[in-house]
């Protein structure tokens, strides 16, 4: 299993680089941030955008994967955030891993909208989007015309240091979002229970993980792709609560999720007060742990 770290946007460089940096030394594998404009509770606190944050974080490490949980259509066309992958990719010497998702009802959906999508309609606008950037990252020409997104020979010079590209992880819990999984995604990601914010006891959420495992694994079978080439990604805190309560929770919830099919674990990066809520010095104590085997 691999372990990964979310860092919320929310501080000024100065302290934000420790964190990353950290991250690194830590050992983690990945280390990742959100992309929105606001955020729930954080609409009033200060909170930084993902695109820059992400460059620095590229400079400030050398190893460690570094991508963003989840960019979505609320946000950018496709043409633009292909243009900024490939940037962050080449500044990070191939370390970028792109998470997508259809995104959600919220400040980042009517900020800048007259008419909220219908959830057919950001399914729908979802699909062209992971087919459109796919096509810009792997196409140094695209044109492309479809129902809610078009590009006119749109020039993508140049291409990902990774190839055929940065490395998709798609967020889905539906069985139309598993499909495009099986189909783009070198990583299929889930938060536990959809549309829900609000963290359980991990406990509770094995069940629903084991589903939409099974469900990945039935994706991949129709479509002849064999699972064990789609890593499994869960991101803890929104949902899954308790993981990091101390090393001990930690590593229990790891061999849980992983017994139904889990490969890989995101934990948040504690905070003094909520969400996600901890102590530093535990995330430490599960580092020095992982840095042993």
């Amino acid at each position: 299993m691999k372990f990964g770290v979310m860092i919320v946007p929310e501080d000024r460089w100065q302290t934000a680089r420790l964190k990353w940096r950290q991250a690194e030394q830590m050992g983690f594998d990945h280390a990742w941030t959100y992309d929105h404009l606001n955020w729930r509770m954080f609409r009033e606190r200060d909170w930084f955008t993902a695109v820059p944050t992400l460059t620095a974080a590229a400079v400030e490490t050398e190893r460690i994967a570094l991508g963003v949980l989840v960019a979505s259509p609320n946000l950018r066309h496709p043409a633009y955030l292909a243009k900024d992958v490939t940037a962050i990719d080449d500044v990070s010497d191939g370390r970028l891993i792109l998470g997508l998702g259809a995104g959600a009802e919220g400040f980042d959906s009517t900020m800048t909208r007259r008419t909220p999508w219908s959830r057919r309609e950001r399914t729908e606008r979802f699909a062209e989007y992971v087919q459109l950037t796919d096509l810009l990252l792997t196409h140094p020409v695209t044109t492309f015309d479809g129902r809610y997104y078009t590009a006119h020979g749109v020039h993508s010079y140049p291409l990902c240091q990774q190839q055929p590209r940065v490395p998709f992880a798609i967020a889905a819990s539906g069985a139309r979002g598993m499909r495009l999984a099986v189909r783009y995604a070198s990583y299929w990601v889930t938060t536990g229970e959809p549309n829900r914010f609000a963290s359980a006891p991990y406990e509770s959420a094995l069940p629903v993980v084991r589903q939409q495992v099974e469900a990945l694994e039935r994706a991949c079978a129709e479509t002849g792709r064999d699972p064990a080439t789609v890593a499994r990604l869960l991101v803890t805190g929104p949902t899954v609560g308790g993981v990091l309560a101390s090393k001990t929770a930690f590593f229990d919830a790891a061999g849980r999720f992983a017994e139904v099919g889990i490969t890989d674990i995101v934990v948040q990066w504690p905070r003094p007060d909520e969400p996600f809520s901890g102590r530093v010095e535990v995330l430490a104590e599960v580092a020095e742990e992982l840095g042993r085997h």
